[in-house]
């Protein structure tokens, strides 16, 4: 792909944004970069493009830089469908995105990770297990480092190991891994997708330009992946499927079987596995199959699945107070993430929620709530959505604030519940990123079992 002396817009200026624009320049293009937000809302590394010359649009899009481009690269964060890339479209100007661009340039092997939930979790295991077989890996994409920013740091890797996002796949042309991995499709970012059925379209696009050679790794226990696999090319490897003959990642008492064709069946412990709950062994299953499939051995995988630590926010226990386990999942940013975290203790729980709605249905969630719920705490925009959608199940209070939530949570636990962050929304009401808010939460935990400490020493 030849960038030299093009004419190319890029729209958004956060992390891959930023990394697109320095990487067209370097190779030549003739970059302008636009984003809706003013400059005092962008982070500092806006002023290393203007430092590069690079001319910045900000606070609006002006129309005429989009239909004037030889080409637009849009992030992820930009919806592609507002006006402006309609009209640059219209006016027969190509829209890609950052991933296609990065892709464009890979020549490297590529393991794609995609799905509702358990994507980033899957992804991270996935680039473990390759470098514990000895593989130099690249693990980045939708987390941690942009694509475009591996390929313009020119390091030398074997496998290219990719978190992908719907919105990344939306403006994806020919993008190509060797191996791609579908974990689910449920209720999410319906605030931004016509309806559920353009979003599960969205997901499928992983698989548009895999040949026959590739390896689709798909959820059999998915209702809407199983539905549509039907018209994916690649070789089809799927897990969480019940134990039959074309069963090719089985779990079962503790131990993951792999049936891969053409390769000697793989028997691995899950006894050393530290993350909790059964999605966390599908999501084992699924890595497990997609590491095989891209060179890994069976020794690697199960030095990671023995080894591998449960990242941040992810059913991160954080403090024991009073017999009672709180736990922050501040990554759970929609309907079935909750319910999964739910599924996860076999007490009682007292469930922190709200934020952002992102279109789901909260009402997936009574049989669970009604099953574990001891209380709900909700706090943020969606709080009267939830509790509508959950009236009459638990006692529910309503915060303003995370330091009002865990107090209010205290307050309604009993010794042996536990109280789950879980939110089921996005942050952006009351936080820049789920991070920041599970951040706020492992505070107010820390506060209060301090507080907890000190009072008990005063009455000894």
């Amino acid at each position: 792909m030849d960038l030299r002396s093009k004419h190319i817009l890029v729209v958004g200026l956060a992390r891959t944004g930023i990394a697109a624009a320095r990487f067209l320049q370097r190779r030549g293009a003739l970059v302008r970069a636009t984003d809706q937000a003013e400059e005092g809302r962008l982070g500092p590394d806006v002023n290393l493009l203007r430092q590069m010359g690079i001319p910045l649009e900000l606070g609006g899009h002006r129309m005429e830089s989009f239909t004037a481009a030889d080409l637009i690269v849009v992030s992820p964060g930009v919806p592609h469908t507002i006006p402006p890339l309609a009209a640059a479209r219209a006016n027969g100007v190509p829209v890609i995105g950052e991933m296609e661009l990065a892709g464009r340039f890979i020549g490297e092997p590529i393991v794609a990770v995609t799905g509702t939930n358990g994507k980033t979790t899957v992804t991270e295991l996935v680039g473990a297990m390759l470098a514990a077989s000895g593989r130099r890996v690249f693990v980045g994409g939708n987390i941690g480092t942009p694509l475009i920013a591996h390929v313009d740091s020119g390091a030398r890797v074997e496998v290219v190991v990719a978190e992908v996002s719907s919105f990344q796949l939306d403006t994806s042309d020919t993008f190509h891994p060797a191996v791609g991995v579908l974990l689910n499709v449920t209720d999410d970012h319906l605030d931004r997708y016509a309806g559920f059925e353009a979003y599960a379209a969205s997901k499928m696009r992983l698989f548009a330009h895999q040949r026959p050679g590739d390896t689709a790794v798909l959820n059999a226990a998915d209702a809407v992946v199983r539905a549509r696999s039907g018209d994916i090319r690649s070789r089809k490897l799927f897990y969480n499927r019940p134990e039959t003959a074309d069963a090719h990642a089985v779990v079962a008492d503790r131990t993951l079987t792999l049936r891969v064709p053409g390769r000697a069946e793989v028997a691995l412990s899950l006894e050393g596995f530290k993350l909790r709950g059964p999605h966390n062994a599908e999501n084992a299953a699924a890595a497990a199959l997609a590491a095989l499939a891209a060179g890994a051995g069976p020794q690697g995988i199960q030095t990671v699945l023995d080894t591998f630590a449960p990242a941040p926010h992810r059913l991160e226990t954080i403090a024991v107070i009073d017999g009672v386990e709180y736990v922050n999942d501040s990554k759970a940013t929609n309907v079935d993430a909750v319910r999964r975290g739910l599924e996860c203790f076999g007490g009682r729980v007292v469930l922190i929620m709200g934020g952002v709605d992102k279109g789901g249905d909260f009402g997936r969630l009574r049989d669970a709530v009604q099953a574990r719920g001891r209380a709900l705490v909700l706090l943020g925009g969606a709080r009267d959505l939830i509790r509508a959608a959950l009236d009459g199940l638990a006692p529910t209070r309503e915060a303003a604030s995370m330091r009002q939530a865990v107090q209010a949570a205290r307050e309604m636990a009993a010794a042996g519940d536990v109280v789950l962050l879980a939110p089921g929304c996005a942050s952006f009401d009351l936080y820049a990123n789920y991070q920041e808010r599970g951040d706020d939460f492992r505070r107010e935990v820390v506060r209060l079992k301090e507080s907890n400490e000190k009072r008990a020493t005063r009455n000894d």
